[in-house]
């Protein structure tokens, strides 16, 4: 028997994770970090609803961490099977859940100070989520699969990746249970799916034939920006920017949308259609990141692997400044002419960026460039609604830079490629079941996949379980 438990991104967009069992064994797909407001998500993110140590198998799709996040928790808790994941999504994991432990470590700190100073020596010190070696300990347990080649899971499971498009080593996932007394089940778990025709990364495949299908629905009901003209754009803003004599300042995710930009600007300059631009990379993690994909150029599509082969180095140093020192990183703001600075956290929660928007945010001549998606109570959303004043690093400050939006760089596949790889599964599919997105988004991706002839679509709750063999859910 074959059955699947939602216990993550169930009606929400963050802590990815389902529970497959198959006869006796237990196998995740995927183990997310639960984000949103700070005592909500802790209190979901520090219990697992099963035993750690009886979990067998983690079946990743990628590294973002609302995916792989809580991967060192389950280390800690007594897990030690395998963790299957593609070749860059296990050397993404390396950095990025290493960052976040010593997120975990430092906010546990402030916490316990906050604690402290309120009732000195009333309350016990917090206790991060995980710490550094709990990274470095789940590490050990990864084994890498190229995409499109088969594996055993199980006795009776095996599973297969395919390309997903949405960050380097994405994989959609296909799980096929067979124990020999009953028809094969087939599962296919889309992972999070990338645009079509974006830089650097292949197109999502299309999603192979299923029983089931469990599907993310981010943008299940919006359509994005076109992703056509987005080089041509940034190159426009950078241009009208100097010739005013500004600063370009870029908040920018480390992984992923740091690395396109610096893709764009190179190829802008190869071009000569931008000269004498500097270029700053203001993050140690976006370093870091960049040299994972420096390693895998196997993932990269035709173009960028023709670009990357022409410039010896498409991410190279010869069109932009790696910053990593505290020092170089502040002398960037004593520099009075014209550039253009790439910094980090995306949504200017932390990080470097916000000493460089303390810095510039003030004068008329700079623009903030917005080119991700800006949380609700996100400093970043206050920059994009052009509020008079923001509060950075505890000073209010007059925002009198200009502020430009280019929207299109979204790594989420919107409404209509959504219905581009599902709607040929509608006649196939059983049942299919919409996670990793908002209400409103799956009501509307569900009214879609009903129009197009899926019989059975839902969003289960947390804590839902399905049989895989047509039956009804029931509580779990």
């Amino acid at each position: 028997m074959m059955q699947i438990t939602f216990h993550g991104a169930a009606r929400e967009v963050t802590g990815s994770l389902h529970l497959i069992e198959v006869d006796s064994q237990r196998v995740a797909l995927d183990c997310g970090l639960f984000q949103g407001r700070r005592r909500e998500s802790d209190a979901k993110n520090r219990t697992f609803p099963f035993d750690a140590a009886r979990l067998d198998a983690v079946i990743l799709s990628h590294a973002h961490i609302d995916h792989s996040g809580r991967l060192p928790l389950l280390a800690r808790q007594g897990f030690d099977g395998t963790v299957y994941s593609t070749a860059a999504t296990r050397d993404l994991c390396a950095i990025m859940l290493a960052d976040s432990a010593h997120i975990q470590e430092e906010d546990a700190k402030f916490l316990t100070k906050r604690l402290h100073k309120k009732r000195p020596g009333a309350e016990p010190p917090v206790d991060p989520l995980y710490e550094s070696r709990d990274a470095a300990d789940v590490l050990r347990l990864f084994h890498t699969v190229s995409l499109n080649r088969p594996f055993r899971v199980t006795s009776s499971l095996t599973a297969q990746f395919h390309e997903a498009g949405h960050m380097l080593g994405s994989a959609g996932v296909t799980l096929t249970y067979a124990n020999g007394r009953q028809p094969p089940v087939t599962l296919v778990f889309s992972g999070d799916i990338g645009r079509f025709e974006m830089p650097i990364l292949r197109n999502p495949a299309a999603l192979p034939e299923c029983d089931y299908l469990i599907c993310e629905s981010t943008y299940g009901g919006r359509k994005t920006q076109s992703n056509v003209d987005l080089k041509e754009r940034l190159e426009a803003v950078i241009k009208e920017t100097f010739e005013r004599g500004g600063k370009v300042i870029i908040p920018a995710f480390s992984v992923g949308r740091t690395q396109t930009l610096v893709y764009f600007i190179h190829q802008l300059m190869e071009a000569g259609r931008l000269k004498d631009v500097p270029v700053y990379i203001d993050s140690p993690l976006s370093i870091d990141a960049t040299e994972v994909f420096r390693l895998h150029p196997d993932c990269f599509d035709a173009e960028a692997r023709r670009f990357n082969s022409r410039t010896g180095d498409m991410l190279g140093g010869g069109c932009c400044t790696y910053v990593r020192d505290v020092e170089d990183s502040k002398a960037i703001n004593r520099r009075r002419r014209p550039c253009v600075v790439i910094s980090a956290s995306g949504m200017c929660e932390n990080g470097r960026i916000l000493h460089h928007l303390k810095n510039n945010v003030t004068s008329p001549k700079n623009t903030v460039l917005i080119v991700g998606f800006q949380g609700q109570h996100t400093l970043g959303r206050r920059i994009v609604e052009r509020e008079k004043h923001l509060k950075i690093l505890g000073e209010k400050l007059p925002l009198r830079a200009q502020v430009v939006v280019l929207n299109g760089f979204s790594a989420h596949a919107d409404r209509d490629e959504l219905r581009r790889l599902t709607q040929p599964l509608a006649r196939r599919v059983k049942r299919a079941f919409l996670v990793h997105g908002e209400i409103d988004q799956m009501e509307k991706m569900t009214a879609t996949m009903r129009e197009d002839g899926f019989v059975d679509v839902s969003a289960p709750e947390t804590g839902t379980t399905v049989p895989l063999n047509g039956g009804a859910s029931s509580p779990g």
